[in-house]
Parts: C-alpha cells; structure tokens; sequence
C-alpha cells in the first residue's frame, strides 16, 4: 500500500510559497528524505516531508526561489519485483501527479540533472553533514553548474544551512499543526492515565512501557516518539535512564518520560508518583514542591517572555526549594552564582516541540533571548534529582528523582496545556495509580 498521510497539497504549497518569499530569488534548496535501513521502521527527515509531504526513502526535493518559483522531485521508480517486498511506489508519475511537483524524475537522474537546476543560483540551501553520498552529489553539482556558465565569470554558488530560513517556519505552527499536536498530546496523556490506573507493585519497568506503547498504538499513533524513559526508584535520578528493566517495588516514586507521534509531529510528558498509589510524607513534600514551581513556569509562558529567561526563573525557584529542603546551605545569590544548583538541577526546563523532540528554533539570536511568539509550542520540565550515594543530602530525599512535564502552545494572553488531561496534582495521582490495575500474562 502507498504510504500518504497527508490528504491535502495545499498546505504544502502554501509553505513552500512562504519559503519563497523569506529566501529571496535565486535560491535553491536541497532536501533529501534519508535513508531506509534493512527492514528498521524508516521515517522521513522532519523539513522534508514538512515542505513536501512525499514519505517514500531515497528521494530528493529541489525548491527554487524567484518570481516563478519551482519544485521538483527525484523519487525511486516504480519496481514490481521490490515493491513486492517492501510496498507500492509512487514513482516520478506518481510523484508529480499527487504531490504537486513541477517535474519529476527518476532518482537515478539525480546526477545530470542538478547541475542544470543549481546553475545560475546565487545561493544553495543544504544541510551538509548528514549522509557523506549526498554530499558528494551536491558538492560536484555546484562545480558543474559553474562550468555550465564559465564564460559568465560567476563563482560557486554559496552555501548556506537551510535551518535559518526552514526554522522559523516550522517554530510556529500552523493550524493544521496545531490540532495535530493536539491530538497526539491528548493521546499521549491519555496512555500515561491508563498507564497510572494499570500500574501495580512489581511490575518490571518494561511491561510498564509495553502499556504505554499498546495504549499509543490503541489510539492510532504512529509509534512512541522517542524511548520511553520508565525510571523506578533511584532509576529516576539517570535523566536519560533508558535500560527499563527493574522490577517496581512499593514506597517508591516512578518517572515516566514517554509520548507518541502522529503525524509525524510529537509528544512530550513526564509524570512521577508513587508506584502503590501513595505518596510517602517525605515524597509529598519533595514532589509538592517541585509541582509548585512547574505550574508557575507555565503561567509565564506567553508572548513576550523566552526559553533563557523561563531557565532562569526555574534555576531561582528550584535553588530556593533546595534550600528548603536542606539539600542546599547557603544564600539563594551565592548558590545560583555558584552553579550549586547543577548538582540536582543539571538540565534545562524546556525546549521547542513539534516534528521532532527537541524541535527547530533559537532560543538565543546575536546572543539575545528570542521572545516567544504565538503559535510555537515549547516544553516545561523542572526536575530535581537526589542521587542515592549522595552523603550530603538528607537521608530521606536520597534517590528520590520528579520531574514533571507538560507542553505548552504559546498565545498572547495564556498559555495553553495541550497535555492536561495526564493527571499531576497529588489527590488526583493517588486516586488514580492501581485503580484498575491489569491482569498481565503469567
């Protein structure tokens, strides 16, 4: 079956016809879709298919700018003995017929043909670097296009990466963008909801991610978004723990850092509670206190503010609930001049979500924060880690890991949590966790 997930060709042509109109004439961009490895799930680079909407592997996109913009696609050909195995093509027909593209050709016409669509062009947008192959074909393109034209006296064309003019494009969502990342938020928090009522003491961290994945998958996901991180007891304190494969006992917290795509557009949450439904005195203190600051950050998530700043107030806030917690000792000046926060704040609070986890976008421009804009969705994820071998800390709070994630569409007047629905307040959690917990296999 033809892969195509994306039903109209419009909101491709209206952001091809936006990049146009940030480029300039005479430019040209260069996208490859990537690589399809022996029978791995292959998905499409992230500006690729957001410019084009073509999904296939091994193909190659052409814009170029000017008063008569145009757009052309190289794509595998059509195949029966292959496409027995691995599906249905489209081939250059195809592509040009359902995709809109202004000529389409075989990939193996790449080669001869890009130094005639590069010649003449002041710039070249492409992003070196990713797969050595493509590299060599763009590079001896740029030095043919110029032989075609050496009686012009023109040199090579520039070089240019083409996340500065794609970046800002795909850091504010559109509409379409934003009910599908409504969508894949909502499922996302439903799954850690059932998640929360499935869990039970004794489960192993990976039968928690395998309900995490079968409730993605129920709801029509695509795949996780990302590993799931599923971190019990001092597990919790690794940032990127990713082994998944302890046995959950009861009176301890467990991180869940999990989200789905769809639509090629991502998800991000993280919840911690209690793996037996119910916080400890000491837990309720530690997470109340962590929560407390995670919905304040959220408030002041509106247009005007930016990423360094929310870092900034996340490192004040934090420091001062270790202080209250008698993890720190000292003035709140002095510890966060001193960076003795990094010890259990080690991370940054947030970053721009979309088509990929950790989304296009600066957070600073000529060393000046970028204020936010309508439209861009970013991630708020404060988090306190106490290591289990840590002498200094209070014996209590020791191994003890809670970060709680939310992501969040920024507007001018409040910010909105497109993932609200996963429970975080603490009678919530408590009356939710093993309130319907599964009957797993024996």
């Amino acid at each position: 079956m033809i892969i195509k997930t994306f039903n109209s060709l419009d909101i491709f042509k209206k952001r091809r016809e936006k990049l146009n109109s940030l480029a300039g004439p005479d430019c040209v961009f260069i996208l490859f879709s990537g690589e399809e490895g022996h029978l791995a799930p292959f998905r499409t680079q992230s500006s690729f298919v957001y410019l084009t909407g073509f999904e296939e592997p091994e193909a190659c996109a052409i814009i170029k700018t000017g008063k008569k913009p145009e757009f052309f696609l190289f794509v595998r050909d059509r195949d029966p003995a292959l496409e027995l195995w691995d599906g249905e093509r489209f081939g250059p027909l195809g592509a040009k017929k359902d995709f809109g593209a202004d000529q389409a050709f075989s990939l193996k016409e790449l080669h001869n043909e890009l130094p005639q669509l590069l010649r003449g062009q002041s710039s070249i947008f492409y992003s070196m670097g990713e797969y050595l192959e493509n590299d060599k074909i763009v590079f001896s393109a740029r030095k043919q296009a110029v032989a075609l034209d050496r009686r012009s006296g023109k040199s090579l064309s520039s070089l240019c990466d083409p996340n500065q003019i794609i970046s800002q494009m795909r850091v504010i969502k559109d509409s379409h963008e934003k009910a599908w990342m409504k969508d894949c938020c909502e499922l996302s928090a439903k799954a850690h909801t059932y998640a929360m009522k499935s869990i039970q003491p004794g489960m192993t961290e990976k039968q928690i991610q395998g309900i995490l994945i079968f409730s993605f998958m129920q709801q029509n996901a695509t795949t996780e978004g990302y590993t799931s991180i599923v971190a019990s007891g001092a597990n919790a304190t690794t940032l990127h723990y990713r082994a998944n494969n302890r046995k959950t006992q009861k009176n301890e917290l467990i991180l869940i850092d999990a989200g789905a795509e769809k639509n090629y557009y991502k998800a991000d949450i993280t919840r911690t509670y209690p793996v037996d439904g119910k916080f400890t005195s000491f837990q309720h203190e530690f997470y109340q206190a962590v929560l407390e600051v995670q919905k304040d950050l959220i408030h002041k998530v509106i247009v005007g503010f930016s990423l360094p700043e929310l870092q900034e107030e996340a490192i004040r806030q934090l420091t001062q609930v270790m202080i209250d917690l008698k993890l720190l000792k000292g003035k709140l000046k002095d510890l966060i001049k001193n960076k003795s926060y990094q010890k259990y704040y080690p991370h940054g609070v947030g970053h721009y979500l979309g088509l990929d986890v950790h989304d296009v976008g600066f957070s600073k421009k000529d060393d000046q924060p970028v204020p936010f804009q309508a439209g861009m969705v970013i991630t708020v994820e404060p988090g306190i880690y106490v290591p289990l071998g840590d002498q200094e800390a209070p014996k209590e709070f020791r191994g003890l890991g809670v970060r709680i994630e939310d992501d969040i569409y920024i507007t001018k007047t409040r910010p909105e949590i497109l993932t609200a629905l996963a429970p975080k307040e603490i009678k919530a959690l408590e009356a939710v966790v093993g309130s319907e917990p599964l009957r797993l296999p024996s």
